[in-house]
């Protein structure tokens, strides 16, 4: 009894203890980041030709934004992030996806119960990262004169 016991232990451990070193992990994680990217860099130059740069910006963000929500929601997202890691972490699309996901995961509990405020845990502590590091920097740069 103790035996199987050791054994069904032995597998789980070995079943969930992360992989060492994998060239094909570091591969698709950079492919796909940079086809993430470098997707986005297409939409925005292409925007620029009819908009100022700020303009174009805010709408290739808001595009991104758009794109992986809805990848998430028919659940591509997923597949694509177990071939790829942290490359799909990195862009803004892995915001959108952790935002969607979550909203996604607490539909059943209803709009105001459920979705919106999930959601939003996620969404406050990446804002409130964000608003800290700009004060900080902006801080900085003021202190030291940097422009």
């Amino acid at each position: 009894m103790e035996r199987i016991e050791k054994q069904k232990i032995k597998k789980i451990v070995k079943d969930t203890t992360p992989k060492r070193f994998s060239l094909k992990k570091y591969f698709g994680a950079f492919s796909i980041g940079g086809f993430i990217c470098l997707f986005a860099e297409v939409i925005k130059v292409s925007l620029e030709n009819y908009f100022d740069k700020d303009i174009s910006n805010n709408i290739t963000v808001t595009i991104m934004v758009f794109l992986g929500s809805i990848i998430t929601g028919l659940g591509i997202y997923d597949k694509i992030a177990s071939y790829a890691y942290a490359g799909t972490i990195i862009p803004i699309t892995g915001f959108a996806n952790s935002m969607t996901s979550s909203a996604l995961e607490s539909k059943s509990e209803g709009l105001f119960l459920g979705i919106l405020p999930n959601m939003f845990k996620i969404a406050g502590s990446v804002i409130v990262t964000g608003v800290v590091s700009a004060f900080l920097v902006s801080s900085l740069m003021y202190i030291f004169g940097w422009e």
